[in-house]
């Protein structure tokens, strides 16, 4: 994702955004020295806790607009290391609440200086929270993708699927909420029953050349894009992925924008 510093077993902080099962397998900490991706925030020095591993750097927001994205918090946070972004959602619906996990436990201090901040025309509260609190989080989060939670088993919303399965399919698929690591490769994977090209594969970026958390893939004819639509809310990785019919207007569009 935004991270870009080294894990303690060597691996590059970006992989995080593909499976957040990494960051539980891996140990109490996950963090190590970085080479100074944040211009805002210096990165601290090494930790020398004696008796107990560093504080597992994750804050809770609440009061988000229910259009949020991953960018906007990212852009909430400017200039502090995001490694994972995790939104909360009761009965499939978003609840205006995420989980934000940073780069080190001291910038848990500077993202709560953005208490009561506004974020559009909403203030967003951010609080101290706590590893297992964001892990039961990931769980339901999962559970409720797979309907394997009889709390959350609740059907969706239709209106939003009844606008999909109206719409006009022109070839064109917009997928959102992509971890920030994901590559083309990955997505070829996802649809692995599809012919793709790289080339078919567009990630759309956001003001920073960064990934933005969305993607067009450009499908041979209409019949593939809709049979297609059979992956929306299909996991990749840990992340449950959105597919909506799209047009080569908003995908061009889309596409300058991050240019």
């Amino acid at each position: 994702m935004f991270y870009r510093g080294k894990y303690t077993d060597g691996a590059d902080g970006r992989e995080m955004g593909a499976k957040r099962q990494r960051i539980i397998d891996q140990g109490p900490s996950f963090y190590g020295n970085s080479p100074g991706s944040s211009f805002m925030y210096p990165a601290p020095p090494p930790y020398s806790y004696v008796s107990q591993p560093p504080p597992f750097p994750v804050v809770r927001l609440r009061g988000l607009p229910f259009d949020c994205t991953e960018v906007d918090v990212a852009e909430f946070f400017h200039g502090l290391d995001i490694v994972d972004v995790l939104f909360v959602h009761k009965n499939s619906k978003f609840t205006g609440e995420a989980f934000c996990v940073l780069g080190y436990p001291l910038q848990v201090d500077f993202a709560l200086q953005k208490n009561r901040q506004n974020m559009g025309r909403r203030y967003v509260e951010v609080f101290r929270s706590k590893r297992q609190e964001y892990y039961k989080a990931i769980a339901n989060e999962v559970a409720d993708v797979r309907g394997g939670s009889p709390r959350r088993n609740v059907p969706r919303a239709k209106s939003s699927d009844e606008a999909k399965d109206s719409a006009k399919h022109t070839g064109i698929l917009r997928l959102r909420g992509l971890p920030f690591s994901a590559g083309k490769d990955d997505i070829m994977e996802f649809f692995k029953d599809f012919v793709l090209s790289e080339d078919a594969i567009h990630i759309v970026l956001n003001s920073e050349g960064r990934p933005s958390g969305e993607a067009f893939v450009e499908f041979a004819n209409a019949e593939d894009s809709k049979a297609a639509m059979t992956k929306d809310r299909m996991t990749l990785g840990s992340r449950y992925i959105e597919l909506f019919p799209s047009s080569p207007d908003e995908m061009d569009d889309a596409i300058s924008r991050g240019r």
